[in-house]
């Protein structure tokens, strides 16, 4: 891996990539770009995200399907399935790691880790149907830190919002599983062509400030 970009330059400089080139990404690197992903917040630190790498040829013919024929995903060497689990609050073993591994950092107290056993199934229940919007926001959080982390490191990625969800439940196995829910695709590889930055609207048109009748300006 070349030296990474900082920060504002891989903001300013990541496109949507559609055309990839037919080169595997190295071992260490994924491994590095998966580590940043999971280094994404999550509400609670319930890391509640299950990301699925479509590596295989026949895996990413079959995403390629369920994503109504783009070929970015049949092309990048790799694609992250971005889905979540709406019930992840309730695995208990996996909270108590959770909270086990905040107590050996120092990074919340016991007095923290008991107010959480309370509020977070307490909070959880009180979502409701609005469980799944709120696992969807951690998921696509990670994502963000994905498609970020890749042009740091010299990659290139294309985020995929049009899909078939069952088809892709279908594709990595989670086709009974109710408590998952797709949030996002995001093709990952070397990009086959650049694409120019299409310009933003100007920052008045979308940008407020405490309230929509007062648009920023700069």
């Amino acid at each position: 891996m070349s030296s990474p970009l900082d920060t504002f330059t891989a903001i300013t400089t990541r496109r949507a990539i559609k055309s990839f080139k037919d080169e595997a990404i190295p071992p260490e690197m994924l491994q590095r770009l998966v580590e940043l992903t999971v280094a994404a917040p999550s509400s609670y630190n319930l890391q509640d995200w299950r990301i699925v790498l479509v590596q295989s040829a026949a895996q990413r013919q079959a995403l390629t399907e369920a994503a109504f024929g783009q070929q970015q995903v049949q092309q990048a060497p790799v694609t992250f399935v971005f889905t979540a689990s709406t019930t992840a609050w309730q695995d208990e073993a996996l909270m108590e790691q959770i909270y086990q591994t905040a107590l050996e950092r120092g990074a919340w107290p016991q007095k923290t880790v008991d107010y959480f056993k309370q509020a977070i199934p307490q909070f959880q229940e009180n979502l409701g149907e609005r469980r799944r919007e709120y696992a969807i926001k951690d998921a696509m959080i990670a994502a963000t830190h994905t498609a970020l982390a890749a042009e740091a490191m010299g990659l290139s990625s294309g985020f995929l919002n049009g899909w078939q969800e069952d088809a892709v439940k279908k594709v990595i196995g989670a086709e009974d599983r109710a408590d998952i829910v797709v949030a996002v695709l995001l093709a990952i590889g070397f990009a086959a062509e650049p694409r120019k930055n299409p310009g933003r609207l100007p920052l008045s048109t979308n940008v407020f400030v405490n309230s929509l009748d007062t648009p920023y300006s700069a």
